[in-house]
């Protein structure tokens, strides 16, 4: 392991390099003591040379091969307060590491000389993930797209289900779709938006472009745009072609047997946050409001406020973990003018229920945002018990602040818990950028 590390050849020195490979062994014989005959030992360790970064972070991955078994494990890279290197942790469970893979995160810069290679090697450590999806994140859309259609198509071919408008509160500006039997939604924008919205077309197509050009830091989902894409027809329900021809008629042209929609956004499929709230144990309701608050907090300590915060824009993971996927509201939190409600200049006034302040276009006023958000007495309290610092304008100007300094805040996409900094805590504070690195395609030791 000393020699793999070595082997990357970064410039900055590790802070204590034998501590940090003591914790990475130590966690790997306690997930593998069960899990392999060490009598029957015959180990080879294959590393992809080229780390994997984001935000502060470079990532390592690799494998262990012992015998038939093979065991995936990924050791993120960071900085110390000094500039010094340190292994953040490992990661050894194969579904904690495809979460780095996650539609709902930034994508990977990675030295490449051969990429059908590494995506090759990646999914033989993670084979839940498509090769559409590692592409994608690797930053290789084009390759990415070309692969999710052909694996679209396949899956038509060998499926009889029909196209049907997505479950959940139908949406002001978007017309969203799914089929059933596959793990995506489409959406496209309507023609007429309702009546509140105040957005164009071009408005929201630049909304969708920001988030794919922006840290998603996990808490926004990714999206795959497509042009002139052909649908079957005959796998139209009725009432999604009327939806279609009422609501979009210039986004789409018909044939005798195809339906062609000239511009449509691909995403994950989610548990609606609303609907999800509706059928689960009290107990999950308190973890989803709870992440909810969490969701928006670390939107917004990367540069973005969502706009409209109700939970039918939001999605509940297979992880149960929150996402938002409404774009078309959404701004930069520095574009924001987080405002205090002033007082009412008589009671009078204030029972009307009409605005006696004005009201700018980036005008946001936190204290509003129990009204829309917490009807349910249960939601009510979790959010009160964790979040009310979110309906105080000072957080959020706070939150501006820091971004306005230059601070950039820790991302982490495992749980803190497993950070070996938690052991040694008074030796590291803040964290600076991964340094550049260099070496073979594939390190076999």
């Amino acid at each position: 392991m000393q020699q793999i590390i070595t082997d990357f050849d970064w410039k900055r020195p590790f802070a204590n390099q034998r501590r940090d490979l003591a914790f990475v062994l130590r966690k790997a014989d306690e997930f593998l003591e069960h899990r392999w005959p060490k009598a029957e030992a015959n180990l080879q360790i294959q590393v992809l040379s080229s780390p994997f970064y984001r935000n502060k972070t470079a990532y390592i991955f690799g494998k262990v091969l012992n015998g038939g078994s093979s065991y995936p494990f990924a050791i993120p890279v960071l900085h110390d307060a000094e500039g010094k290197l340190y292994l953040d942790t490992v990661l050894l469970e194969p579904w904690r590491i495809g979460v780095l893979f996650s539609f709902s995160r930034a994508y990977f810069p990675a030295d490449m000389e051969v990429p059908s290679g590494y995506v090759q090697f990646l999914r033989s450590m993670l084979p839940t993930k498509t090769k559409a999806e590692l592409y994608t994140m690797l930053g290789l859309q084009k390759q990415g797209k070309n692969t999710f259609y052909r694996d679209f198509m396949h899956h038509l071919q060998h499926s009889n289900d029909q196209f049907i408008i997505a479950p959940g509160i139908r949406g002001l500006v978007m017309l969203v779709f799914t089929l059933p039997s596959y793990p995506y939604v489409f959406k496209l924008i309507k023609d007429v938006f309702g009546r509140t919205k105040e957005v164009d077309r071009a408005t929201v197509e630049r909304k969708y472009q920001l988030v794919k050009h922006h840290d998603r830091v996990g808490r926004m989902a990714d999206t795959l745009e497509f042009s002139n894409v052909a649908f079957p027809k005959a796998r139209f329900t009725d009432e999604l072609i009327e939806e279609l021809r009422t609501l979009a008629p210039s986004m789409i042209e018909e044939t005798d047997d195809a339906i062609i929609i000239k511009h449509v956004y691909i995403e994950r499929r989610m548990k609606p946050l609303n609907l999800y709230l509706q059928t689960c144990t009290p107990e999950e309701k308190d973890a989803a409001v709870r992440d909810y608050g969490n969701a928006i907090k670390e939107l917004a300590s990367a540069n973005i406020f969502p706009g409209d915060m109700l939970f039918k824009n939001f999605g509940v993971t297979r992880y149960n973990r929150v996402i938002f996927y409404d774009y078309d509201e959404i701004e930069y939190m520095t574009d924001c003018n987080f405002r205090v409600i002033p007082e009412a200049p008589n009671p009078e006034m204030e029972m009307s229920g009409e605005v006696w302040y004005p009201v700018a276009r980036n005008d946001v006023f936190p204290e509003e945002f129990g009204t829309f958000l917490l009807g349910d007495p249960q939601v009510r309290k979790v959010f009160l018990q964790y979040h009310r610092d979110l309906l105080d304008p000072r957080f959020w100007q706070h939150r501006q602040e820091r971004i306005r300094q230059g601070y950039i805040e820790d991302f982490y996409p495992y749980p803190i818990e497993m950070r070996f900094i938690n052991c040694y805590a008074s030796r590291y504070g803040g964290h600076g950028k991964a340094a550049a690195s260099g070496g073979p395609e594939v390190m076999t030791v």
